[in-house]
């Protein structure tokens, strides 16, 4: 799955470098660069095929939030995250009732900047992954990855708690033992990332491990929910 993103920044420099940022993290590409609020309204209008809009909300012809408002009237669904030096707490309020998934406040890292895409991804491939009636454990699973916890300290380092939602779920939902393959294929990561969530969960007693054996080679270990929280 990959993620189509436009960026809405009239500073030439960071439109720039939010473009590149993009780039380099996975399964995301540029779908265009638009340096006002009408530019970017004229290329939604000819392309719907836009996932995410990073959005700055001081723009030469009017504010971000005026733009999502019109973009939402024009029936535009794309998400959102707003990437922007506005730290006015009633923007913030704004913007989160008008659907912004994300608040990302300049100055930030590119490591910063990787965190909330990579939470978004995992919030997209949680919602493609449902049915079309979900239970209370689906909901909290996808805005877990929209909404990581402070805890994310007491995992061990390199996890996150929106992907380890997401391996949980799926370790949940399977009726007989899975292995880090068959995970990583359903949460759409690499196998090594799978097994570090699985090896997790068996650790703290959340599942069990079991080999199976078959063919030549060494046997592959499988996960099974454990049913313990």
């Amino acid at each position: 799955m990959t993620f189509r993103v436009l960026v809405v920044e009239d500073e030439e420099v960071a439109s720039e470098a939010h473009a590149a940022y993009v780039g380099r993290v996975p399964d995301f590409e540029i779908a265009g660069v638009a340096r006002t609020a009408r530019t970017a309204a004229d290329f939604l209008a000819a392309d719907d095929s836009v996932d995410l809009i990073l959005l700055d909300m001081h723009l030469p012809d009017g504010h971000g939030l005026g733009l999502l408002r019109h973009l939402r009237a024009a029936g535009h669904a794309c998400d959102v995250i707003a990437v922007t030096s506005a730290r006015d707490l009633d923007v913030v309020k704004h913007a989160v009732a008008q659907g912004v998934v994300a608040y990302l406040i300049k100055p930030f890292t590119f490591a910063a900047f990787r965190v909330k895409l990579n939470d978004y991804a995992t919030y997209r491939r949680t919602l493609a992954a449902q049915h079309e009636l979900v239970d209370q454990d689906d909901v909290d699973a996808m805005l877990a990855a929209l909404r990581p916890k402070a805890q994310d300290h007491q995992l061990p380092k390199g996890l996150t708690r929106s992907t380890l939602a997401l391996v949980t779920k799926t370790l949940r939902d399977a009726v007989d033992p899975v292995s880090a393959s068959q995970v990583a294929a359903i949460i759409g990561a690499s196998r090594v990332t799978a097994r570090r969530y699985l090896e997790h969960l068996a650790d703290s007693g959340s599942a069990t491990r079991e080999s199976r054996y078959g063919g030549t080679g060494r046997p592959e270990v499988e996960y099974r929910w454990s049913g313990q929280p």
